[in-house]
């Protein structure tokens, strides 16, 4: 059952940086698994379903093909595409690779995260239907290159930053970078702290 805040029974274990309304439903392109496969061959029999704690997997879109806001019907669930992954640490224990983050990050492999605007059951095998695409221009491909590669795009920033529906976050990263003229550190996200 696809809540307001994920599935009935799921549970994160940092609710601080996971979970809550906006990340209610993380999504994975099943098209991904063979491409880390051949990229990571040391570590091939890790890249399947669940693999990057998704607990979504979709078949035929990809960060090119989902844009932010999008709306979408699956049974009788509405899902509305609220941001795409920022990748963290967890992923290289999760991997073993110590760098795993940071190569999700730039390779735009991200997923999405979906927020729940009607509740229903979510069944395998389902298919999906896109209703409405409020921002066509902002595919996840381009919200990922604005991120992580062209970072301080002044124009694609202010853009960002006043599109409907953004989760307030990522609205007060862009205008950060916007006032400061400065990118936020991103180690502590994906580099892995030392646990003692």
């Amino acid at each position: 059952m696809a809540e307001a805040h994920g599935f009935a029974g799921d549970a994160q274990g940092d609710r601080k940086r996971h979970g809550g309304a906006d990340k209610a439903i993380h999504a994975y392109s099943i098209h991904h698994y063979p491409a880390w496969a051949a990229d990571l061959p040391a570590a091939a029999s890790r890249f399947q379903p669940g693999g990057f704690g998704e607990n979504l997997v979709v078949d035929g879109a990809r960060e090119d093909d989902i844009c932010l806001g999008d709306l979408w019907q699956l049974g009788d669930a509405l899902l509305q595409v609220s941001q795409g992954r920022q990748p963290c640490w967890k992923l290289n224990l999760r991997f073993g690779i110590a760098d795993m983050a940071r190569q999700v990050q730039s390779s735009g492999r991200t997923g999405w995260y979906f927020r729940v605007c009607r509740p229903s059951l979510i069944a395998p095998g389902q298919t999906a239907c896109l209703l409405t695409r409020p921002n066509p221009d902002w595919p996840l491909d381009r919200v990922n290159r604005l991120l992580y590669r062209r970072t301080l795009d002044v124009g694609a920033l202010a853009e960002l930053a006043e599109l409907p529906g953004l989760p307030e976050g990522w609205r007060r990263l862009a205008r950060n970078r916007l006032t400061s003229g400065q990118v936020e550190a991103w180690e502590a996200r994906l580099q892995t702290p030392h646990l003692d």
